[in-house]
This record gives C-alpha cells, sequence and structure tokens, in this order.
C-alpha cells in the first residue's frame, strides 16, 4: 500500500514538474527546431549554407515583431526601460550564434567530422561550467550530473566512434569546441540580456528575440550581398520554403529565449537534449528504420538525466 502511494505521489509530483513552464516551452523549442532543422536541410540544396543562414533571420523578422506585439498588448508595462546591457549581450548573443553555426557547418565538412560534431555536443557542458564560471549561475551537484549524463547519453546513442588519428585533427577539435563554445556563450548573453529588463519574463524574452533576429539578419545580409549577391535571385524563387523555415525558426527561439530566461540555461540545454530522442522516434515511427541497443541505451541515459533534471529543480 505505501508503495502504491509513493508511486502516486511521486507521478503527480512528476506532473506538477511537467506543467512548468520554463519545461513547456523548452519542449516547443524541441519540436520545432526539429522540423526547422529539417526544412533548412532541403533548403540549403537549394542555396547556399550562407543564404540559407540568411532566410532563417530574414524570414523570421515579422513573425518575432508579431509576437513581440501581443506579448505587450498581454502585459502592457508600465515601464520597460532598455540599458546598455540589453544591447550589449543581446548583439554578443546573436553573433555567438552565427560564428557558431558557421564552426559547426564546417566541421561537418572536415574529414574528422566525428570528433568536431562530438564536441559540438558538449554545449550544455560547457554552458554549465561558463555559466558557473563567468555569469553567476552555477548549478546544484544534481544539476551537474544531469548535465553530464544527458551529454553522455547524448554521445553514445549518436554512436560516435573516434580514433586516436582523429583526436590528434586539431582543426576538427578546433571547429568543435567553436560551436559548442559559440552555443553555450550564445545561451548564457541570450538570459543575460533578457535578465536585464525590469519586466515580466515572456516578455523580455520577446524583446531579446526580435532585437537578435534583427540584428543577425543585418549581418547575414550584409555577407550575402557583398559576397553572394546572385543568391538574393535564388531566395526570391523559393519564397514558400524560406517563410515556413523563418516561421518554424522564430517559433523555436520563442521556446529556448524564454525557457533560457525563466530558468539556468544549462539546465534547458539538458532537456533540449530529447531533441534526439524525438528524431530518433520520427525515424522509427515515420520511415519504420530500428533502432539500434546503442541508441536505447543513449534514449535511457538522456531520460535519466531527464528525471535527474526534475529531480534538482
Amino acid at each position: 500500500m505505501r508503495l502504491k502511494l509513493s508511486i502516486v505521489l511521486w507521478v503527480s509530483h512528476l506532473y506538477s514538474e511537467l506543467m512548468e513552464t520554463w519545461i513547456v516551452f523548452t519542449l516547443l523549442a524541441v519540436v520545432m527546431q526539429s522540423i526547422r532543422t529539417a526544412a533548412q536541410k532541403q533548403l540549403a540544396n537549394r542555396l547556399s549554407i550562407q543564404a540559407a543562414t540568411l532566410v532563417r533571420f530574414l524570414f523570421g523578422i515579422k513573425f518575432a515583431l508579431i509576437y513581440l506585439y501581443f506579448v505587450w498588448q498581454s502585459y502592457r508595462p508600465e515601464v520597460f526601460e532598455l540599458h546598455w546591457q540589453f544591447f550589449q549581450s543581446g548583439a554578443l548573443a546573436g553573433i555567438s550564434q552565427i560564428l557558431a553555426t558557421i564552426c559547426l557547418i564546417k566541421a561537418l565538412t572536415l574529414k574528422n567530422f566525428a570528433v568536431g560534431t562530438a564536441l559540438a555536443k558538449t554545449e550544455a557542458i560547457l554552458t554549465a561550467v561558463l555559466g558557473s564560471l563567468f555569469f553567476s549561475a552555477a548549478l546544484s551537484v544534481l544539476g551537474y550530473l544531469s548535465v553530464v549524463i544527458g551529454v553522455v547519453g547524448l554521445l553514445v546513442a549518436s554512436n560516435w566512434k573516434v580514433t586516436f588519428k582523429d583526436l590528434s585533427d586539431n582543426e576538427s577539435i578546433r571547429y568543435g569546441i567553436g560551436a559548442g563554445l559559440g552555443f553555450a556563450l550564445a545561451s548564457l548573453w541570450i538570459r543575460d540580456a533578457s535578465l536585464s529588463i525590469d519586466a515580466p519574463r515572456i516578455l523580455t524574452a520577446a524583446a531579446v528575440l526580435a532585437y537578435m533576429v534583427v540584428l543577425q539578419t543585418l549581418i547575414c545580409f550584409a555577407w550575402i550581398y557583398l559576397k553572394e549577391r546572385e543568391q538574393l535571385a535564388l531566395i526570391m524563387n523559393n519564397l514558400g520554403a524560406c517563410t515556413f523555415v523563418g516561421f518554424t525558426s522564430v517559433a523555436g527561439s520563442v521556446g529556448w529565449f524564454t525557457a533560457m530566461s525563466l530558468q539556468n540555461a544549462a539546465i534547458v540545454k539538458t532537456l533540449g537534449q530529447t531533441e534526439f530522442v524525438v528524431s530518433l522516434l520520427i525515424t522509427y515511427l515515420y520511415f519504420g528504420e530500428k533502432i539500434s541497443t546503442r541508441e536505447y541505451l543513449g534514449i535511457s541515459l538522456i531520460a535519466i538525466s531527464v528525471i535527474i533534471l526534475l529531480l534538482a529543480t
């Protein structure tokens, strides 16, 4: 009887944890990012990598501004002051995100890409370490344990195989760490920019998103205009696909930005690793491909990390 009662209480506690706002927004981000990545991969077959990156921001501006308008109308804050910290942290986050994407794409093009992509997946650990050292965002012991187990599970499920020769490839290591470090810093600076505003967190996250999307569009558009001007015509010929990428990108960013405004960025990124599980399930259910024993083990470790994460928060 006591065992049954304990199980019921644990399940009810877990359910109440899952109803937390930051978790809902993180799961939204996971789903929308998976959809956006699939759409952007198809679009990249018709556009250059830089042009496909521009599309993500350029066609997302209107959705980001519309979202900010509706959130603003919902809260109608009496005071909404933007300080220098907001503009500085938002700009640093935007630039870091662009550079991290470039490093990740470069890592994928190298012969020993396994090292680079694996190191990029250590983003959650780097976010936890950097957050603790430079952003006053230390985790509990359970929190750090959750991050480590989640990253290990992701690497196991990814069927990562690296030889000593691969590890000696400094270029792969450089781009891999660059990607993980860039995404980690972007997450921390996004949270820093959002917390600099004294207003409801959903509203401050929307403001950071709108600012960053506009800034990233200007940076990427300047590059395309100066280096790959012919890509502009190709973008115009794929307006439907570009609009879809822009929408799903902003929807995913709404999830990430809001979640990281409400919760420690490292914790959010750890829960966000469930994206890999979603991808595997889609592969199994939609494409009918079998899930290997190694992938099951990785999924189990990710599930354990999420349970520890919920207990830690």
